[in-house]
């Protein structure tokens, strides 16, 4: 495969994933692109953050795919769904950059978490790469929505230490509307980690006047608790952070005058999970 311009110009790390990233890769070609998602040789990535707290135990590092199939009428980063708004890493640099942070991780007990964007739209570069900070013997997470699980064998799992899943609604018709997707392959693939005994960490997005309905959370309670596999669940307050890279993009933004959950809020859907017996936050 031929190399593109990979961007040596722009740096891996950034403070933050709300950093506003686009066109780094415009100058790769197409067959380079079909190539590197058949292979893994190259990633389409947005960046990658270091010391996180809330993408999995202990402190984590991040890295952040571009291209997502969603299209969450809540997402923070409409920049990571294009995939040529990333940029083009080869596998070595990316497993190099990871390798930088290995003692460290390992000192603070953290890891390493592969996120998006939705990581398995990549799911040869995410093997590749999730494969290799296991062989450094870090910590593994994968952030994914579900909907492309069936991509990864009972086998490409076992590179996998955590899922961090995000069920974003319960009702298909709910679930279309904020996504743009159905989520049946999303359950599907819930209920397969389960099978496997894969651990899972559940990742509820709470948006006032969308998904605070008392009856659909108590549904997706019921179904994470029924799992037997699901450590946690992390109730995630809705915020305005990424509003301005919609703008940028200049994609309709229904969601302005929504405001972040109350306290109360929180605590009544962190109640509804912790009624079932889940360990929430």
């Amino acid at each position: 495969m031929n190399e593109p311009d990979t961007g040596e110009n722009v740096p891996l790390e950034t403070r933050s994933p709300y950093e506003f990233r686009v066109e780094l890769s415009r100058n790769v070609s197409e067959s380079i692109v079909r190539k590197a998602l058949a292979t893994g040789d190259i990633g389409f990535l947005h960046s990658f953050t270091t010391g996180s707290a809330v993408d999995g135990p202990g402190v984590r590092l991040v890295a952040w795919t571009a291209g997502c199939q969603f299209r969450c009428l809540y997402c923070h980063n409409p920049d990571t769904w294009n995939m040529m708004n990333g940029m083009a890493v080869p596998l070595g640099r990316a497993i190099a950059e990871l390798g930088q942070y290995r003692h460290g991780l390992n000192i603070m007990n953290g890891g390493f978490t592969l996120s998006g964007g939705e990581p398995l739209m990549q799911d040869r570069f995410a093997v590749r790469l999730l494969s290799a900070a296991k062989a450094m013997d870090i910590h593994t997470a994968l952030d994914t929505n579900g909907f492309l699980g069936e991509r990864l064998s009972d086998e490409e799992l076992k590179y996998i230490d955590l899922v961090l899943l995000d069920l974003k609604a319960w009702d298909p018709a709910r679930h279309r509307e904020l996504t743009g997707k159905d989520n049946g392959p999303i359950l599907e693939f819930a209920r397969r980690l389960a099978r496997l005994k894969q651990p899972v960490w559940v990742r509820y997005v709470l948006v006032p006047g969308w998904t605070d309905d008392a009856d659909e959370i108590s549904q997706i309670a019921s179904f994470a608790a029924g799992l037997g596999n699901v450590e946690r669940v992390d109730v995630l307050p809705f915020h305005q952070m990424g509003r301005y890279k919609w703008e940028k993009l200049g994609i309709d933004y229904t969601l302005n005058d929504v405001t972040p959950p109350e306290p109360d809020l929180v605590r009544r859907v962190v109640g509804q999970f912790r009624s079932v017996g889940l360990t929430a936050y």
